[in-house]
């Protein structure tokens, strides 16, 4: 479970929490699964800039210590761009990103953002599928968009 006492949201033995600034242990725990998802990894100093930013939103699932998933969404007025959305491989297709996403949307709602957009590379069918579940339709291509490899991004969005 996270170590800081402020994260009291439960759901069965899960703990989601909006990660702040100043909670170091969690912010390393973003950052070590985001090395381990991505090919283009942020940094522990990015993601918290991201944090010290007034529309940044990182927001992290747990189990015991685990940190099972995370979501990192920046807004502004009523738009929210999910910028990143990472689940650990071992507790995929266990509802992580479902549970994450939905307590998103609360969030979302109580700040007055409407639409959600994201993108995804055209080769991540599981992450598309799961977007596409969880109402998000597509809305174009992005050539080229991604490197390391060089791949499209399918550009989706969804009305809240």
């Amino acid at each position: 479970m996270p170590r800081s006492m402020e994260c009291e949201k439960q759901q069965g033995e899960w703990r989601i929490c909006e990660v702040q600034a100043g909670w170091s242990d969690e912010i390393a725990d973003v950052a070590a699964l985001e090395k381990n998802i991505f090919s283009d990894a942020w940094t522990e100093n990015g993601i918290r800039n991201t944090l010290c930013q007034e529309n940044g939103i990182v927001l992290g699932m747990w189990r015991g210590d685990l940190l099972a998933g995370y979501v990192i969404l920046y807004y502004v007025l009523d738009e929210g761009e999910i910028a990143r959305i990472a689940v650990d491989p071992s507790c995929r297709r266990q509802g992580v990103a479902t549970g994450m996403l939905g307590h998103l949307v609360k969030i979302c709602k109580e700040k007055g953002i409407w639409r959600l957009m994201l993108e995804a590379r055209t080769s991540n069918e599981a992450a598309l599928s799961f977007y596409k579940k969880s109402g998000f339709t597509e809305d174009g291509v992005r050539k080229g968009y991604y490197t390391n490899p060089c791949e499209d991004a399918i550009l989706m969005s969804k009305l809240l």
